[in-house]
């Protein structure tokens, strides 16, 4: 695991559209719902520029992020939450998300609700892993 600058980053043993899938799967069997996927790479070859891999799901539960809100509401900037897939240039692939405890310490959120966003930390583990 590599954490900086509030992003926690896994490095996968999948390719960027097999992780995107295993944790669109482990998203779909707890009910979160799935709000959009955006394929950073297919959009730049459609404009005939070349990038490595890198799409974006943005998914969440308003069951957890309506207390956030409404608690901080500035928290709505980074909800729905997002997971990053991407290839570096040395071909290894990533899955980068907020860190938890930095969207906490950005939007001033009680730390009760911390778990509200957090929960979600071992589903993105699973999904790099065999």
């Amino acid at each position: 695991m590599n954490a900086q600058n509030g992003l926690i980053s896994l490095a996968s043993q999948h390719s960027v559209e097999d992780t995107m899938r295993r944790l669109e799967g482990l998203l779909n069997e707890r009910g979160v719902t799935i709000f959009a996927r955006v394929d950073h790479s297919g959009e730049a070859a459609k404009v005939g520029l070349s990038m490595r891999p890198t799409k974006l799901l943005i998914f969440g539960s308003p069951k957890g992020g309506t207390p956030l809100m409404l608690a901080a509401p500035t928290v709505a900037i980074d909800l729905p939450l997002k997971a990053l897939f991407w290839q570096d240039v040395e071909g290894k692939v990533w899955l980068t998300y907020n860190d938890p405890a930095y969207l906490q310490q950005r939007h001033d959120f009680p730390t009760e609700l911390l778990p509200n966003v957090a929960g979600l930390s071992a589903l993105f583990e699973k999904a790099v892993n065999p």
